[in-house]
């Protein structure tokens, strides 16, 4: 595994197969070579090191050329989501400060402090006279992430070099990565897990990446019987998508090796189910934005627990706090709480944000769990999604493992909702499989033997999907929203 992720010190691979699009394949001669003058080109515009360097792309090729080639000048990438308005991507490009933002079929407009460059007209190849001015440092930032936003305005994480090499270097040793092994991107490369999984990890170990188009069912299983990948990282909403499929071939992914689920919790059910129908090892892992992705993974090889997240990464502590901070023993469920290399440097301008969430080089990270005497943790919820009943806590994801075990489920969530007399009470969502019927009073039956009857939800409500944010979780604001109780 090579100490490096930066282009233009992997150029001697040669012709060696990097990455690829629906439109360009690349050699990790010609990426390098794409970078040099995309970086040229930026230099030209007047960016260095500290500045920042905005995307606001869909997944292609030119979106990690630019990332790379604000590195070359030791200067910060952020990519924002392309699926914003013009008025939400202002807000990350203000916040942040960028000076160049590169797009496509975009509703920006340059002005006095920002330039705003077509995709198609970044350049290709550097002049015979460039000299790049600078190398970035480990302690450079390298990203700012910005968080979705669904506790308030959105944040932008810092992430260095430092923070995205362990991170690139531990899930390559992780998932044994080596030059035969090649990333199918599914996930946006707007967020850390894309950029870090399925991009830094498989270029540091020589491997490569394809990225396609749009997400959907059908062209997933096209692309892995074309492309032949070994391996791919998604959220559990694109699994529960797989398996669902009527047309579902297992010598479609007879290249794959292994998955990994993240960003989401899946329930046992559903693990089992899509390790049963893809047959390879779904690994579920955890990770926040300020933990520069994964901070737990079950292992490929190795005792896979079903129902945790796994043990902590190796460089990393997990513990598990009470609300004085004070270590907790095994068994015992409280605030976990993230220590390494993997940290984020803090949130851009936001120091008072920054000593909360950061306290004595420990990341809160706002979720409750509790770790088993192996080490691995199952989470139990989020400290904010709390319900409290009638002054009883109640935890959502206890009902939503609950309505998880019903086989006509295909996803669940669960909400407060305010109410008179209790002060709040659980409602919950469900969206069923295509070919399963369930109503709510089959699935209220079903709670009964399950859970107190503190516990069962109010309403229960049938949906066709659930709403989702922009990295793929379920939007738990949006539905707290649609939760009033009959």
């Amino acid at each position: 595994m090579t100490a490096s992720y930066f282009a233009w010190d992997l150029a001697d691979r040669g012709a060696a197969p990097c990455v690829r699009d629906d439109d360009s394949e690349l050699t990790y001669a010609e990426f390098a070579e794409r970078v040099e003058g995309c970086a040229e080109q930026l230099h030209r515009l007047g960016i260095g090191r500290g500045d920042v360097v905005a995307t606001f792309l869909p997944n292609r090729v030119e979106l990690l050329v630019t990332l790379m080639a604000a590195w070359r000048l030791g200067a910060v990438a952020t990519p924002v989501n392309p699926g914003f308005t013009g008025h939400e991507a202002d807000y990350q490009l203000g916040d942040s400060g960028a000076r160049v933002v590169i797009a496509a079929g975009h509703p920006l407009t340059s002005g006095p402090d920002r330039i705003v460059l077509d995709v198609a007209d970044l350049a290709t190849s550097p002049s015979t006279t460039w000299q790049p001015p600078t190398t970035p440092g480990a302690d450079d930032d390298a990203l700012l992430i910005y968080t979705s936003g669904s506790t308030g305005r959105p944040k932008g994480v810092r992430l260095s070099h430092a923070n995205l090499h362990y991170m690139g270097s531990a899930m390559t040793r992780h998932c044994a990565l080596t030059a035969r092994d090649h990333a199918l991107l599914v996930l946006p490369l707007f967020h850390v897990n894309a950029i870090c999984v399925s991009f830094l990890a498989p270029i540091l170990a020589g491997g490569q990446l394809s990225i396609t188009g749009k997400f959907s069912v059908s062209r997933f299983f096209d692309d892995v019987a074309r492309l032949r990948p070994t391996y791919f990282s998604a959220v559990p909403t694109i699994y529960a998508m797989l398996v669902s499929h009527p047309d579902l071939s297992t010598e479609q992914l007879a290249s794959l090796r292994f998955a990994i689920c993240g960003a989401a919790p899946i329930s046992k059910e559903l693990l089992d189910r899509v390790e049963q129908t893809f047959g390879i090892p779904i690994v579920e892992g955890y990770g926040l934005t300020e933990g520069t992705c994964a901070s737990a993974c079950n292992p490929i090889d190795g005792v896979r627990k079903l129902g945790t997240v796994g043990p902590a990464l190796p460089g990393q502590q997990i513990s598990i706090v009470d609300p004085d901070g004070r270590d907790l023993p095994a068994g015992e469920t409280g605030e976990v709480v993230i220590g390494g290399p993997n940290v984020m440097q803090g949130y851009l301008n936001r120091p008072d944000a920054t000593a909360t969430a950061l306290v004595d080089g420990r990341l809160r990270t706002g979720d409750v769990g509790r770790l088993d005497d192996d080490g691995y943790l199952t989470l139990v919820d989020r400290i904010k999604d709390m319900i409290i009943r009638g002054g009883e806590n109640l935890y959502p994801k206890e009902i939503e493992n609950a309505l998880a075990t019903h086989p006509g489920v295909l996803e669940c969530a669960v909400v407060g909702a305010p109410d008179e007399l209790y002060g709040e009470v659980p409602v919950a969502f469900v969206v069923p499989y295509p070919d399963q019927q369930v109503t709510a009073a089959v699935l209220g039956a079903h709670l009964t033997e399950r859970l107190a009857k503190v516990k069962q939800p109010s309403n229960i409500h049938i949906l066709d999907q659930l709403p989702r944010n922009p990295v793929g979780k379920i939007d738990k604001p949006t539905l707290r929203t649609l939760a009033p109780v009959d």
